[in-house]
């Protein structure tokens, strides 16, 4: 039998929860001969593996493998066999690289980008996500990650009436889009690129199949996404998860057309309480995992188990991405 060309390894920054390494990391078989074909007939050959994996520890980081851009990233993506979803709704200005690689989140290197579950202020949003780092940062610049349960826990024992209200309510968000991409901005997505048109009424015809409301606007349109669940329960692990963008909307959805507070509220329009949103960030802050990013790195993560964040950082660092249903 060959031997699995994959072993688990220990590196620092890693953390013990609940006897789960977070994250897993994957790294080759010493002495092994691993080509990009052979790296991804193993992918293929050990999807089941790989998959129980990410299921039992959220998150999983690929690190040493011969994949060193994005031709290469999106022949590992392709190898795992998911669905790819198109980036439709979703607020960061983003760049097709190739085929279903894209930038990360373009915002200036000094802005940190709040926690947040990829997409979860729309209905159809991504199972899982992949990130590559195809240029290590100089200094900073990770992208941390928590488990979303441990922070339903610990936001319920703390503020029990506070998460009941948002079982029951759900969350709506608001955001005013220009026409075209604003990179200055962490929410810089225009309208056009949102939807994927130049055609407002298609624009319309893409957000209403989201439970999205467009108000148009004399220099772009105001979009009201909601009531949207903000807790959900994970069918995989049997659990119930924090699922929403609200700490990264409330602190962090600010550009010259958005203010922040406005930008989230309760589903019944009620506002959200700012002494909570800071204790939720401190809670993300305290349980998140931080692994300094290494060239060729490639980070898997289930889009339901995990929040991910990025920190500010002094360039140059390219991270890339691909979303699946």
């Amino acid at each position: 039998m060959t031997p699995d060309p994959f072993i688990e390894t220990r590196i620092q920054h890693q953390r013990t929860i609940g006897r789960v390494l977070f994250p897993a990391v994957l790294s080759p078989r010493p002495g092994g001969e691993l080509d990009l074909v052979r790296f991804t007939e193993a992918v293929k050959a050990r999807k089941p593996q790989l998959e129980s994996l990410l299921r039992s520890s959220g998150a999983v980081l690929f690190r040493g493998f011969p994949v060193l851009g994005a031709p290469e990233f999106n022949r590992a993506v392709e190898a795992f066999g998911y669905e790819e979803l198109p980036y439709v709704g979703g607020a960061a200005p983003r760049t097709n690289v190739v085929g279903r690689v894209f930038t990360a989140n373009e915002s200036p290197p000094d802005q940190k980008i709040p926690f947040h579950h990829e997409m979860a202020q729309v209905p159809e949003f991504p199972s899982k996500l992949f990130f590559f780092c195809e240029e290590e940062p100089k200094c900073g610049g990770e992208t941390p990650i928590v488990l979303s349960h441990y922070v339903y826990e610990r936001m319920k024992d703390k503020f029990p009436e506070f998460v009941d209200r948002l079982e029951k309510h759900g969350l709506i968000y608001i955001r005013i889009l220009g026409e075209g991409d604003d990179p200055s901005s962490p929410i810089g997505r225009g309208w056009q690129s949102t939807f994927l048109t130049k055609d407002k009424s298609v624009a319309e015809e893409r957000a209403a199949k989201l439970g999205m409301k467009l108000e148009w606007m004399e220099d772009g349109v105001k979009t009201v996404m909601g009531p949207i669940p903000a807790i959900k329960f994970d069918q995989t692990r049997g659990r119930k998860i924090w699922f929403n963008s609200m700490v990264a909307a409330y602190t962090g959805w600010e550009d010259a057309r958005n203010d922040p507070r406005k930008a989230v509220t309760f589903g019944d329009g009620a506002p959200l309480p700012s002494d909570i949103i800071e204790e939720c960030l401190k809670i993300l802050e305290e349980e998140c995992v931080a692994i300094p990013w290494k060239q060729g790195d490639i980070l898997l993560l289930d889009n339901l188990a995990v929040l991910h964040s990025r920190r500010s950082f002094e360039p140059p660092r390219r991270i890339l991405a691909s979303l699946c249903k």
